[in-house]
């Protein structure tokens, strides 16, 4: 066995537990919960955002009711737009997941505003995240959480 061979794998090892898995897709039925992410939190005094898109291979629509995770006391589905040059972002109550559609919570648009932080959301980490659904139910994922400035799963 060559020298280097147990420096190369220890680098390898290193490296792999530097950066956060890609989250698997997850199906339930028709629908498809693909590449969950967050960003890491400054803190736990700002909100911190998780993203996801939902693919619905069913004839019919479904709906998004909830979210529930232990890293915030008040999940929802926000929606950031800009008017007139002033950014404004709300909640957008429950969200339809169309019939041969998807929706995609992304930055910048829809997204999983985490508020009343219960933890840090540090870069590195995952955290478990149930999307409710009216047809499908409960769906658990798993969410890696990138940097703070991180625009999407690859970063």
């Amino acid at each position: 066995m060559s020298k280097a061979l147990p420096s190369l794998l220890l680098a390898f090892f290193f490296l792999a537990s530097a950066f956060p898995a890609l989250a698997e897709s997850t199906r339930v039925g028709n629908l498809v919960i693909e590449t969950p992410w967050a960003r890491a939190s400054i803190g736990m005094s700002r909100p911190a955002a998780a993203y996801v898109t939902i693919r619905n291979e069913g004839q019919t629509a479904d709906i998004l009711t909830g979210i529930e995770t232990t890293v915030s006391a008040m999940p929802e589905v926000h929606r950031m737009e800009i008017k007139d040059g002033v950014s404004t972002m709300g909640p957008v109550g429950p969200l339809e997941i169309p019939a041969n559609g998807s929706v995609t919570l992304a930055p910048g648009g829809l997204h999983v505003m985490l508020m009343k932080l219960q933890q840090p959301l540090t870069k590195g980490g995952q955290f478990s995240m149930t999307l409710i659904f009216k047809n499908a139910g409960r769906v658990d994922v798993s969410v890696p959480i990138y940097s703070v400035g991180a625009s999407g799963p690859e970063q």
